[in-house]
Order: C-alpha cells, then structure tokens, then sequence
C-alpha cells in the first residue's frame, strides 16, 4: 500500500476543533420519514441549519436543483444568512451525512486537509439503494478541490468517535459487524482505522441502544467532550431494554486508558425516557449532539430529563453555548443531529 493518511501526518481533529463548515445532505426521500413526517420534520432540520450557521459555513448536499431552490426559499423564511450557505447538487439516497458523507483528515504543521472516503452500504445493506451516497465524498473533494483517499472498508461516521489524542472510541456490535467487512479481522479493522484516521489506538465498547438500526453507533452512547473525558448514556430502570448494554458499556469505560495512560474520566449523562412514536421506540439519546463554532447543539424530545442532560452538558462544556433543539420529529427518521451531520476542520 502506498502512504497512509497517518504515514502523512495527517488525523481526524476532535470535533471542538474550530470548524471552517459543517456538511449537511438536505432529506428528501419518504422512505426515512413517511407520508407527512418529511415536511413535520423540516421545521427542526431548517433550524438545526439556521444554528450552525451563526458559526460557520454550512455546505448543503442536494439531490437536484429544485429541492436547492426550495431550500433557498426555506431558509429565506426564517432569515438565514445565505452568504453562509453553500450547495453541492448531485443525487442522493438518504439524509444522515455522519456516514455518508466526508472524513476530513487534516496536516497541522503543513496545513493541509484530505477526505476519506470510506465505503457506504447503509448500515449493512439494510437501506438500498445506496450507490448516490456512497459517491458523496468524492463529490465534495472536486467542489473542495481536495485530495481523496479510499481506503477500501466499510466505515460510517457515526460509528467512531475521536479525542484528538491518539484515541479513537467505537463499538463491537457495529464495526465488528459481519455485514460490514466480514473478510477482516478485528486487528485489521483496528489498523486500517489508525492509518486513515492518525490514531495510536482503539477502544471498543459493546454496543448501542434500542432503536437504532445502525447496530450500535457510538454517537448515541458516548461522546468524547475533552481528551480525556466522555459523557456515557446511562440507563436508570433496571428493566428498561437499555439498561444491561449501557450498564456494560459503563463499566468498559472505566477499565479503558488513554494513550499516554490516564484513566478515561466518565461522566454519566442519562438517556430520555423512552421516545415512543406511533408505537415504535426510537433511539431517542442526548449524546447525539453536534458541537459546531456556535455552540453545541443538544436534541430534546418535550421530556422529563431535558433539563437534567442540558445541565450535565452545559458543566461538561465551560464555556461553549448549550444550543437545546427539538428533535421530536427528526428523531422518527432513527437519528438526530449528530447523525445528520459531518463537520469540515478549518485549517
């Protein structure tokens, strides 16, 4: 193999790293959000849009001319800065950029930026057809003029979760998947991670939360907010289905160590009580923020421990904004706004 991003001097920056944009592929296809749930839930999309660009650019994927005149009209409406949006026009599938989307990798000392463009198969085949996403991050790189990268796997952005210390965090249940890449081993997953990425190491937690068809993303679970600290959702009723995972993950945390050998600090952050919409439980979860230049953005669900997270958030996160957002529409799709979103580093 040729030089690797990591052979390159090149990492994936934390996500606090100052952002230059944050990529977005607008939703228009029924089949995440049916019938009447696509226009209930642009409201809150259009907002999440509207927050993030108080602090930066924000580069809007969309599927045709028409939808990126609509979305001008959208946006108009409810007075956003268009100098601060940009548009990419091409075909797409689906709305959760995390995973489709661009990995950009960045050169401090050179000040150089790539993107990665792993290998899209909506979560394990489980979406088709997928092909128009899975062509997104070369879209990008020629509207970027950047140099890409592929490293030939099966990878989602939602899947990992980064310090910028070396450490990169993920879970079992997902990347070690037989419907992602069954032809690798667990170390060969590991080392194709750490030369694409720039990581020293990997820490694997056991798996995800009910709802989420992505079999297990770390972003619904556990999130780095420094170097050495994450907030891990945790589970209080003992006979709620997402208790024993959580509980697991809980205590793998507190066994992992740093790079340079601390012991990781855990803060417990708790999950909503259960967001049940037309009888099907979604994956309702706090730990699904965005953190963008304007501030983190946190989804709320109209619930009982809104306020108990967005306070944890807000000790975790001195300094930076706590930005709350309905998501109770959004979250019907199975994601929210981490999920729905992949930040560019400006360098």
């Amino acid at each position: 193999m040729s030089a690797s991003p990591k052979d390159l001097g090149f990492t994936f920056p934390p996500e606090w790293f100052p952002h230059r944009a944050t990529w977005l592929t607008f939703p228009h296809n029924e089949a995440s959000w049916q019938g009447d749930k696509l226009d209930r839930m642009r409201p809150q999309y259009l907002e999440f849009i509207k927050q993030i660009s108080q602090g930066e650019h924000v580069g809007i994927i969309a599927n045709d001319e028409k939808l990126k005149q609509f979305v001008i009209q959208e946006l108009t409406k409810i007075n956003v800065d268009l100098a601060k949006i940009e548009f990419v026009i091409k075909p797409t599938n689906d709305a959760w950029c995390r995973d489709h989307g661009p990995s950009f990798v960045i050169n401090q000392e050179t000040g150089q930026k790539m993107i990665v463009d792993w290998g899209h198969n909506a979560w394990g085949g489980k979406y088709p057809p997928y092909d128009d996403d899975n062509r997104t991050p070369r879209a990008i790189a020629e509207h970027l003029k950047l140099p890409i990268i592929e490293p030939g796997i099966i990878m989602e952005g939602g899947a990992v979760e980064f310090n910028g210390a070396g450490s990169l965090l993920t879970s079992k249940s997902c990347l070690l998947n037989l419907n992602r890449n069954p032809h690798l081993s667990q170390s060969q997953i590991e080392e194709t991670l750490c030369n694409f990425y720039g990581v020293e190491q990997i820490l694997w937690v056991e798996g995800g939360i009910v709802g989420d068809d992505t079999d297990g993303h770390i972003d619904d679970t556990t999130r780095f907010v420094n170097e050495d600290t994450v907030v891990a959702c945790v589970e209080t009723d003992v006979n709620d289905e997402n208790f024993e995972i959580l509980y697991t993950n809980l205590k793998m945390l507190h066994n992992m160590r740093l790079v340079n050998g601390k012991q990781l600090n855990v803060i417990e952050l708790p999950m909503p009580k259960a967001v049940v919409i037309d009888g099907f439980r979604t994956p309702g979860s706090y730990a699904n923020f965005l953190i963008c230049n304007a501030g983190v953005i946190v989804p709320v669900f109209n619930n009982p421990n809104d306020q108990i997270a967005i306070d944890i958030l807000e000790k975790a996160f001195p300094g930076r904004k706590i930005i709350p957002l309905l998501a109770t529409e959004i979250i019907w799709g199975q994601g929210s706004f981490h999920c729905l979103s992949q930040q560019e580093p400006l360098i």
